[in-house]
């Protein structure tokens, strides 16, 4: 029995990291792109917009599952033309745990990347243009390469939140152990069942991991060096 548990508790991890570094990947290209955007750009409703962006880290997770279903549930607009049209559900998938953890931990990277541009001195910039340096090229040769560490520390927060995602996980990708049950999830499963044993060597994992992400992130903020 207690090799069962383990097992299904390495499964769970593994489920965890390819969920996480899925939603991390996801959240790092819309992150940067949409952080870039807000930190360069004078576009009307800017700090409304950057308030909607960030509201995944203040409501409920299970608030953001519900708006999720709405959207991508069998019921949904986006949900029943995916099913109608391409026989895609994502409700009770990976796929689901992946739009679930990229939803709740977009917020850290997104924040990270417009900090961190707007930390690049813009002269710099301007004189790429001068020298006739195109836009795309300003920001691959000039701006992100200045602003990669806050880049990076956000990436690493957001991949220790997609890992830890339990809320909206649960309601939009259920518990299906192998299939959907993450390593947040699986830990509560372990509870609500009397596994301690299992239990505990999930939370220490987890714990374990939060602690490295977080010192690396540390020390890859802004205005750190090396020594530091």
């Amino acid at each position: 029995m207690i090799d069962e548990d383990m097992g299904s508790a390495w499964t769970a991890l593994l489920l965890s990291l390819k969920v996480a570094s899925c939603a991390t990947l996801v959240c790092l290209v819309m992150g940067v792109g949409v952080g870039y955007v807000l930190a360069r750009r004078r576009i009307p409703g800017r700090d409304l917009v950057d308030a909607l962006l960030t509201l995944p880290l203040v409501m409920p997770p299970t608030v953001l599952g519900y708006y999720l279903l709405v959207v991508i549930g069998r019921k949904g607009a986006l949900g029943a033309w995916l099913h109608d049209a391409f026989g895609i559900s994502l409700v009770f998938t990976w796929q689901g745990a992946v739009i679930a953890a990229s939803l709740v931990a977009f917020p850290l990277t997104f924040k990270s990347a417009r900090a961190a541009f707007e930390a690049v001195d813009r002269e710099l910039e301007e004189a790429a243009r001068v020298l006739g340096v195109s836009e795309p090229g300003i920001f691959f040769r000039v701006s992100l390469p200045l602003a990669w560490r806050g880049i990076l520390a956000g990436v690493l927060l957001c991949f220790a939140r997609a890992l830890g995602e339990f809320g909206a996980t649960l309601m939009v990708a259920g518990s299906i152990p192998g299939k959907t049950q993450t390593l947040s999830i699986a830990v509560y499963e372990a509870v609500q069942a009397g596994h301690d044993e299992t239990a505990q060597m999930l939370v220490l994992i987890t714990s374990l991991t939060c602690v490295a992400v977080l010192l690396a992130a540390g020390r890859l903020a802004p205005g750190r060096t090396a020594s530091e």
